[in-house]
């Protein structure tokens, strides 16, 4: 029993949610798992094993909406987001090399379930990084990062071109395209300093010890529930 019960921890774990950019576009379907890709290409940086696209939406020059879809499949529950954008074409596939400049506070997710589900997140108003101007005509891609539970991150991309504010070519944003589903909530990340820069120099080993023996302490319930399985 105890087997069986570990594998089906780890397969838990190991589970993997997707995201799929429902607005201003997306490069394209990389919702897959294949020889070349045998763990997904959805984890592949920066942009879910999907080249630079000529399938280009035009965006505000001041900013705009995106939205998209988390729980494509199983495996979050919670996860980080985070929303980049790169400018540039010196990247290995034409577009940016740097996707490293963020355009929101990250925060996190809290899905109704560690299964797949069809919740839709909408920002409606992501704004350009400080003292950032972008003219009509200039080209860049947003990055949606996804953090799963077990740390890995997924990469999902949309190719873009500014335009002015109420220029015709902007994809409306309406109720049918930017909406926050009832069963999607959201927290804030934050740290709690439990251990001040450089205090694990001065650690002496009997402290050191006790804090694995602590550690372990929160196992207690996982070992006491497994033995009770076994009876």
């Amino acid at each position: 029993m105890l087997p069986s019960l570990l594998l089906a921890t780890t397969a838990a774990t190991l589970a993997t949610a997707h995201t799929v950019i429902t607005y201003p576009g997306w490069r394209g379907n990389n919702l897959h798992t294949n020889d070349a890709w045998p763990y997904g290409m959805q984890w592949e940086y920066p942009c879910g094993g999907i080249n630079l696209t000529t399938n280009r939406t035009y965006w505000p020059t001041t900013g705009g909406a995106i939205a998209f879809q988390p729980g494509w499949f199983q495996g979050h529950q919670t996860a980080f987001l985070y929303i980049n954008i790169g400018v540039g074409t010196e990247g290995p596939d034409g577009g940016p090399i740097n996707m490293s400049n963020p355009l929101i506070t990250p925060f996190q997710l809290l899905g109704p379930s560690n299964g797949p589900y069809p919740g839709t997140v909408c920002l409606p108003q992501v704004g350009l990084p400080t003292n950032w101007t972008m003219n009509p005509g200039d080209n860049a891609t947003l990055q949606i990062v996804e953090i799963a539970m077990h740390g890995a991150a997924l990469f999902s991309c949309v190719d873009i071109t500014f335009a002015e504010p109420g220029d015709p070519r902007i994809p409306e944003v309406n109720e049918t395209n930017c909406f926050n589903s009832s069963d999607v909530g959201f927290a804030s990340i934050y740290t709690v300093t439990t251990q001040a820069v450089g205090a694990s120099a001065n650690m002496d080993v009997s402290s050191a010890s006790s804090l694995r023996a602590a550690a372990w302490l929160g196992y207690l319930p996982v070992l006491a529930g497994a033995a009770w399985l076994l009876m």
